[in-house]
């Protein structure tokens, strides 16, 4: 028996943004065993900058979309491509179902749950294979390309994200943003939006504060629309030859947890140490989780502290606790022509120079020391 198979096993419900740098950690440790990653991607599918995904899809693919036998701190994962059926608490075993069919269970000591959210058609849960999401990308990018006018609905960083980028790519297209509030990015520091809205305006893009949408009964905010967009605060309706909804409709990834777990609005319950109460040797991290409000362990590289509390528990050592932050802050516009730039919560920016995009920031900062190494194509 080798050493590692006599110590605690370690199962990653989604290796997305967070359960992937989760499991990196854990598979570097020596205080845990097998670490097994459940995913319904082959890839790592980011759900990161929708505005360059839909605007310049080769350019985000080449960041954002990542095979995940390219990760070298996967190597001592072993990955299974499923969809997550169930989880038995009581017997320490998850269930699943494989693209082939087959129905499995994996038993476990720890759980990592970091199944994320759907939102929209850019974030999706169902299993799929590469080619389905370079058709799903080329697609979208596709329709939107033929659009003349365009309406963004949502006030988030999607939304405006989206509207910028798109009003980049094709500047003959009439692009419009539509947000509820008097400004949009509300969850940001106002500095944030005083500075994006200048950008946004440069662009070209029009700016229709105080709307806010009424969405069709039924309609799951997934997919780009040519229907008229109706308003319950009163405005005529919008008309564009494509609609692009980025109203932050998200919906937890947890179908397959028991009710128990959850909280009234289906994400998943943790303690400030990212433990789920009521389910011995279940963890939580990422936009699943209900840390806070705002949900913000996934732009918060809570993925290191859950990591170090699953660590620090094996060996009855003290855990620590997460502290979300009160504003978002990161990237809102994603890669410009002009490089990066980067909102502190305080909504102060700093900027990498775009050269630095693809000879210092991705290759180092990024890949190998946010990822632990990523293997060329």
């Amino acid at each position: 028996m080798s050493p590692r198979a006599s110590k605690p096993r370690v199962v990653v419900a989604g290796l997305g943004d967070s359960g992937l740098l989760a499991a990196v950690h854990l598979a570097r440790s020596s205080a845990v065993g097998e670490v097994v990653g459940v995913s319904s991607q082959q890839a790592l599918v980011s759900g990161q900058e929708l505005g360059t995904r839909l605007a310049r899809p080769d350019e985000w693919a080449r960041d954002y979309w990542i095979s995940l036998d390219r990760f070298r701190g996967l190597d001592r994962v072993r990955r299974v491509h499923a969809s997550l059926t169930g989880l038995d608490v009581a017997a320490r075993t998850v269930s699943f179902t494989g693209a082939d069919g087959s129905v499995r269970t994996e038993s476990y000591d720890v759980l990592v749950v970091a199944t994320g959210v759907t939102n929209g058609f850019w974030r999706r849960p169902d299993l799929r294979s590469p080619d389905e999401v370079g058709d799903e990308l080329a697609a979208a990018h596709d329709q939107l390309g033929r659009a003349r006018s365009i309406a963004v609905v949502g006030g988030g960083a999607a939304a405006v994200s989206s509207a910028l980028n798109l009003a980049q790519a094709w500047p003959e297209s009439t692009v419009g943003l539509y947000f509820p509030g008097e400004r949009a990015l509300p969850t940001h520091h106002h500095r944030v939006w005083r500075r994006v809205e200048r950008r946004l305006a440069e662009a070209g893009v029009e700016l229709h504060a105080g709307h806010r949408a009424i969405v069709p009964d039924g309609f799951a905010c997934d997919a780009i629309t040519d229907a008229p967009v109706a308003w319950s605060t009163g405005q005529p309706e919008a008309r564009a030859d494509a609609v692009l909804w980025a109203i932050g409709k998200v919906r937890p990834n947890t179908g397959w947890l028991p009710d128990e777990l959850l909280d009234e609005h289906g994400f998943v319950r943790v303690d400030p140490q990212l433990r789920v109460p009521g389910a011995p040797g279940v963890w939580a991290v990422g936009d699943v989780a209900a840390t806070d409000p705002l949900r913000s362990s996934a732009r918060n590289r809570a993925d290191k502290l859950i990591a170090r509390n699953i660590r620090a528990s094996l060996a009855g050592r003290r855990l620590r606790s997460y502290e979300p932050p009160r504003r978002r802050w990161g990237s809102v516009l994603g890669v410009q022509p002009d490089g990066l730039e980067v909102f502190a919560a305080n909504g102060r920016a700093f900027r990498f120079p775009a050269w630095t995009i693809t000879s210092v920031l991705q290759p180092w900062i990024v890949r190998r020391g946010i990822y632990g190494g990523v293997r060329r194509r």
